[in-house]
């Protein structure tokens, strides 16, 4: 392939990429609050994210082998098309169904929608290594720009989350999303260029385990590293902000829905901002593996010691006042300004240490070890916050920071 169908050939990708990430992280938004609504508690929030991360662990692993044998175009569009499936599915849900069946229900379909979100990722992360890098700089410069400008506008779905459940209901924000990645699917299939990579037949599904021991180390740390934020962030934190909302402020839940989802998508969308600036925040200027892996230790223990003092104040006050909540916002603009470092350095890391007839193939089991960390953090979310709070919340993921320091600290 040229180097200028190359570059065309990401910007689709990366526009489509944008598009999906939009849809998912408004639907975890539609989902959290629509069902808070309706009454669940933490645990059974959690519970209709479970599937969604297990699917994840399973998908990833599965779409690095299907992209590596089958080419890139395959796990691209069949990620979209997932996606699609999935909003439409979730169009007929029936208010009137037992909670159980609505759980399971509710599950099921996430986890369809996990299966696309990575199908999707996969091609994606592994695009700009395929595709466009030539050099180690440039390598960190553009998969620091794709992993931040994907989170910023995740971020913004959370937003738009709200404001479509807040204007037009649960139903008729699914069928808007739905029709949106549709037109996109269409533009992408008929505009992108037809010679990317294709695969190799030969691979075989035992090669998605990696015996690079930096892969294997980088993996691990990234599953507790991201259990440590989703433990406070899939139900802890948005519950807490709703809860204190609702009960100091105002009784309204339309407004609620816009507070919370305006902070979740604030919070995202800085995050988003400060991973694609990485490079030039930390002044990286000549770049190798070693060098940036000590990077990364230094910044995670900087993170741990935010994380410490967040439960210690919660732990001295418990309670929804506004000023807690407001402490507690400050707080987690830190961590996530903090954590946004970390995870451009990880994903760095990864495509750094992958060989290059076998990237997808490490980027999926490193991903797989992410979703399965999303996944612990996720029960854990709704199990801590349950039965202790927000503290809890917090003092679990500061002991998953802890472990995810030591595994990283074998990397070099």
């Amino acid at each position: 392939m040229t180097q200028q169908k190359a570059r065309v050939a990401y910007l689709y990708v990366t526009i489509a990429y944008w598009v999906f990430m939009l849809t998912d992280g408004a639907l975890r938004m539609l989902i959290l609050l629509h069902f808070h609504t309706l009454g669940y508690s933490p645990l059974q929030l959690a519970y209709l994210f479970l599937v969604y991360e297990a699917a994840g662990a399973i998908a990833n692993l599965v779409a690095g082998w299907c992209a590596a044998r089958f080419g890139f175009n395959f796990t691209f569009y069949t990620g979209l098309v997932l996606q699609i499936v999935s909003l439409l599915a979730l169009t007929q849900l029936n208010e009137f169904w037992d909670v159980s069946i609505s759980i399971i229900f509710v599950m099921l379909v996430q986890g369809l929608s996990g299966i696309a979100k990575d199908f999707t990722k996969i091609s994606a992360k592994s695009s700009v290594k395929i595709l466009i890098s030539d050099s180690e700089k440039k390598l960190l410069k553009w998969v620091s720009f794709l992993t931040g400008s994907k989170n910023s506008i995740k971020g913004l779905g959370f937003f738009v989350g709200a404001l479509l459940l807040s204007c037009f209901g649960f139903i008729v924000s699914l069928l808007f999303m739905a029709t949106t990645l549709s037109l996109t699917l269409i533009i992408i299939f008929f505009y992108m260029p037809n010679n990317l990579p294709k695969g190799n037949k030969s691979k075989a599904i035992s090669q998605v385990f990696s015996k690079n021991n930096a892969v294997n180390y980088l993996a691990s740390a990234r599953l507790f590293l991201f259990g440590a934020r989703d433990v406070w962030f899939v139900v802890g934190v948005p519950i807490y902000l709703f809860s204190s909302v609702t009960s100091t402020v105002i009784g309204s839940d339309n407004i609620a829905f816009f507070i919370v989802g305006g902070f979740l998508s604030i919070w995202i969308i800085a995050y988003g901002v400060i991973q694609a600036n990485t490079p030039r925040f930390l002044g990286l200027g000549k770049v190798n593996k070693i060098k940036i892996a000590e990077v990364l230790n230094i910044w995670l223990k900087r993170l741990i010691g935010i994380s410490s003092l967040l439960a210690i104040c919660f732990l001295a006050i418990n309670d929804k006042s506004l000023s807690t909540s407001a402490a507690l916002v400050i707080g987690l603009f830190a961590f996530g300004a903090i954590f946004a470092i970390i995870s451009s350095l990880h994903s760095y890391l990864i495509l750094s240490f992958s060989e290059d007839n076998r990237v997808t193939l490490d980027v999926g089991f490193y991903y797989s070890a992410n979703a399965l960390g999303r996944l612990l953090g996720t029960f854990l979310s709704g199990l801590t916050y349950q039965h202790g709070g927000i503290a809890f919340c917090m003092l679990t993921t500061v002991l998953m920071l802890l472990i995810s320091f030591l595994l990283t600290k074998k990397v070099t």
